[in-house]
């Protein structure tokens, strides 16, 4: 398939991007700086800027997929969802946050007393896009949920999958690596089972 990630410099843009590289999908891997982009087979670095909608969309044009890798705080969800819908790319997928998932019926992550304050613009934000894209009639979306601690890890190709519910092991820890949710997201594109939805992937 022919894949369109924005913020293939990132920390998960990378892996994502390393990922479909692996399994021989073609990447168009977007960056403000392509340089800090590594060298892969069937990758192209390129060029662009995700507040800049109209480029998005002529950068994503005629791809099976777009991925935004980008950080809530630093990106408009209003534009990247408008770039996706001009760009007539077949899925759009979101690179999400954990913020938005819930550790109780109603009750998000994001509200509870011990989420770290420094964290919590970035997560509100990103519950927004979410909700955002659940007012979408026309876009195929799928926002894909880490878990609380999304970290540098091994990939080892076994985890969960939740909808919108935190997924935490037999202590309560709730993380995921880069890696293995690289592979949750290519799984998604190559086997798609939640569309217009939300999931979780975690250990």
């Amino acid at each position: 398939m022919k894949i369109a990630v924005a913020g293939a410099s990132g920390r998960a843009g990378s892996e994502i991007t390393k990922e479909l590289s692996r399994r021989g999908h073609a990447v168009t891997a977007i960056a403000r700086n392509p340089d800090k982009i590594a060298a892969l087979p069937n990758v192209t670095p390129t060029k662009g800027d995700v507040l800049d909608q109209a480029g998005l969309a002529k950068l994503w044009a005629g791809h099976d997929a777009a991925i935004s890798s980008v950080h809530f705080l630093a990106s408009d969800p209003h534009k990247l969802i408008g770039a996706a819908k001009t760009s007539g790319v077949g899925r759009y997928l979101v690179v999400g946050g954990a913020g938005s998932l819930e550790v109780a019926p109603g009750v998000k992550l994001v509200t509870t007393p011990g989420f770290p304050a420094q964290y919590k613009a970035e997560a509100e934000a990103g519950s927004a896009f979410l909700d955002l894209l659940r007012q979408e009639k026309d876009l195929n979306w799928t926002f894909i949920s880490p878990s609380a601690l999304f970290i540098e890890g091994e990939r080892t190709g076994k985890f969960r999958l939740g909808t919108d519910q935190l997924l935490a092991d037999a202590n309560g820890k709730s993380w995921i690596s880069f890696a293995d949710y690289a592979i949750a997201l290519a799984d998604e594109i190559e086997k798609p089972a939640h569309p217009r939805q939300r999931f979780t992937v975690g250990y």
